[in-house]
């Protein structure tokens, strides 16, 4: 039987991006709104997460080449877009490698109208909104002109079948977002809404850290992904990179 899945799946969060510096920011002053000027698909990493994707980078490529992914899927958004280049400049893949796929359902969570607000900024302009998130929790609430986390989960229900269908027994890096990262663990490990969430309360997902998949042919009758390590920064503190956790800037409707 022809494997389904990749030998291995690295997915990794964006390095510390300028919003997550202008949220801590906000944060800190009880601001109403996070203040990035630019579309947040613009936003960039900040000078610590160039260094992030650049130690993580050289972490992969100490790997023996044919342990290196050599297949990259990267999210749209410029601050994941520059984390794979950076990752990729410093020699993080196989020779082999030649696909680098920029995919749009790796993108971020979409806030619509509390884009850009704190919960400050939540709970002041949008109090209706804030109470219904309450009420309906955050795993099916979707903003208006946003998201849920299942619409999320929708969307990355079809990038696991490309990877699947198309990555068979290849080194697959994915290069994505924080609720990414979650929605992806949700999916690959058929976990419930209480233990996706659980997780999500116990920390933020750290910029640049990995969570790693290795296939696993009798794990189940087809073969499954099996969860080989989270949240995993050590490439950065061995190398001794800052490590962050900063929530991006609409992470308070998160």
């Amino acid at each position: 039987m022809q494997q389904r899945w990749p030998d291995r799946l690295w997915i990794v969060r964006h390095g510390e991006s300028a919003g997550n510096v202008a949220w801590r920011s906000a944060t800190e002053a009880r601001a109403h709104v996070i203040d990035v000027a630019s579309r947040d698909v613009d936003v960039p990493l900040s000078p610590t997460g160039d260094e992030q994707a650049r130690s993580l980078g050289r972490w992969f490529a100490a790997l023996p080449a044919d342990e290196r992914p050599n297949v990259l899927l990267v999210s749209p958004y410029a601050r994941a877009r520059r984390t794979a280049e950076l990752i990729r400049d410093s020699g993080g893949l196989a020779p082999e490698a030649e696909l680098y796929c920029v995919d749009e359902r790796l993108r971020e969570k979409e806030f619509g109208v509390l884009d850009r607000l704190t919960r400050y900024g939540i709970a002041e302009r949008h109090p209706d909104q804030a109470e219904f998130r309450r009420l309906l929790g955050k795993f099916y609430y979707r903003p208006p002109g946003g998201e849920s986390w299942c619409d999320v989960i929708l969307r990355l229900r079809s990038a696991l079948d490309t990877i699947s269908l198309h990555y068979g027994g290849e080194r697959v890096l994915v290069v994505c977002h924080q609720v990414i990262v979650l929605c992806l663990r949700y999916l690959l490990e058929n976990m419930t809404e209480e233990e996706i969430l659980a997780i999500d309360r116990s920390g933020e997902v750290k910029n640049c850290s990995v969570t790693t998949y290795r296939y696993d042919a009798a794990a189940s009758r087809l073969g499954k992904m099996v969860m080989a390590g989270y949240n995993w920064t050590a490439p950065l503190e061995r190398q001794g990179t800052a490590v962050t956790a900063e929530p991006d800037p609409k992470v308070a409707a998160r």
